[in-house]
């Protein structure tokens, strides 16, 4: 008779167990056949696939993320970093140098009598920091005396000139380029004497022989500083010209200008030289004038 097996669906692992007894109940003369291994791999793969899907899941991004923050709480970040990156530095103190001035030219009027004031720091040997004031100071007329002075003690040859008589010959020009119209105010101020002066001490020379010589090359010099210094655009050549032949008058004007452009210009941007021409004009005063510097 044959042999009736019961098998139970409860549990899919004593199915599996059943159905391998049948196998080898039905084999009977083989003994030597095992199968564990598919058991081994089948229990291996069910228990693998869930480990994978729990570790997937939990890589998943959760579906609540935080809200985003709200204006106010936006600002109060922006103002916090704006602070921070603006936070004031202390400057650096860095120490500039001052030069004290060489001179200084002050022009002051009065009594209808113009005045001109030089103040020329020297350095004293007591401190470099507290210089020596020098004041030097003239007017109008003394200067005009000054220059007539230099004039007649520059051309030692003419006996019979006068201080009075170069005054004369300056203020005939001025007085007649009023008159004409070429001018509106008057050209004999301090400063211009000055200017005067640095042209004829070095045009003017020991080596004059007439007075009608010495009032060409003293005009010539006048028409140089009436062009250069004057408050005119131009000027006319008559008043200044006592020789007929005007190719002179423009010799001896260019060589004036070739020697002497280097100073006219120096005169009026250095304060420093125009004290020092200045004094030096200064110096040519009187004998027993009265020195008014401190």
């Amino acid at each position: 008779m044959g042999t009736v097996l019961s098998l139970s669906p409860t549990s899919k692992k004593g199915a599996i167990m059943d159905s391998g007894t049948a196998a080898a109940l039905h084999h009977k003369g083989d003994k030597s056949i095992k199968r564990p291994s598919v058991f081994v791999s089948t229990l291996t793969w069910k228990k693998l696939v869930p480990n994978s899907a729990k570790k997937k899941s939990a890589k998943k991004v959760s579906p609540n993320p935080p809200p985003p923050p709200s204006e106010p709480e936006v600002s109060q970040l922006n103002h916090e970093n704006n602070k921070k990156s603006h936070v004031p530095k202390a400057p650096i103190p860095v120490p500039v140098p001052t030069v004290p001035a060489t001179s200084q030219v002050i022009q002051s009027q009065t009594n209808g009598d113009v005045k001109i004031t030089s103040v020329q720091k020297q350095p004293s040997s007591v401190s470099l920091l507290s210089p020596r004031r020098v004041v030097i100071q003239a007017s109008t007329g003394e200067l005009l005396r000054c220059l007539g002075t230099f004039m007649c003690r520059r051309c030692c040859r003419l006996k019979e000139l006068t201080s009075g008589e170069v005054i004369l010959w300056f203020r005939n020009i001025d007085r007649t380029l009023l008159m004409q119209g070429w001018q509106d105010q008057g050209f004999i101020t301090p400063a211009n004497l000055v200017f005067v002066y640095l042209l004829c001490q070095d045009t003017v020379t020991e080596d004059v022989e007439s007075s009608y010589e010495l009032q060409g090359v003293f005009l010539t010099c006048l028409y140089l500083a009436y062009s250069y210094m004057g408050n005119e655009i131009s000027y006319p050549l008559k008043p200044f010209m006592i020789d007929a032949n005007m190719d002179v008058f423009w010799e001896k004007s260019l060589s004036i200008i070739n020697r002497m452009s280097d100073k006219m210009l120096l005169l009026n941007s250095d304060p420093h030289f125009f004290t020092e021409v200045f004094q030096e004009l200064k110096d040519q005063r009187p004998d027993g004038e009265a020195n008014l510097d401190r």
